[in-house]
């Protein structure tokens, strides 16, 4: 949570986060998702790489699925859900 705070003082364009739910409450973790989001909203892009799918499909407006190393699907998550992508993916 400080890291995140840290870069948002600096007032970034774009904000690249990596597992923001490790180690973090579930509670905590939707409670700076939906702050993360105000701030996308007012113009921030984020980039979120998360292990927990259905968070970041909620949020996102568009996703990319790695599978081995490699994007094996990209587009919007309506999509990616249709198709079967992360399904695809992750079983």
């Amino acid at each position: 949570m400080l890291a995140i705070a840290r870069a948002l003082m600096s007032d970034p364009r774009i904000l690249l986060i990596d597992e923001l739910s490790l180690g973090l409450s579930p509670l905590v973790v939707d409670e700076i998702l939906a702050r993360l989001l105000e701030r996308n909203k007012a113009g921030l892009s984020i980039l979120l790489i998360e292990q927990f799918v259905h968070r970041a499909l909620g949020i996102a407006d568009r996703i990319y699925v790695l599978k081995k190393g490699r994007v094996s699907f990209s587009g919007t998550p309506s999509a990616a859900i249709h198709v079967g992508a992360v399904e695809e993916a992750y079983l």
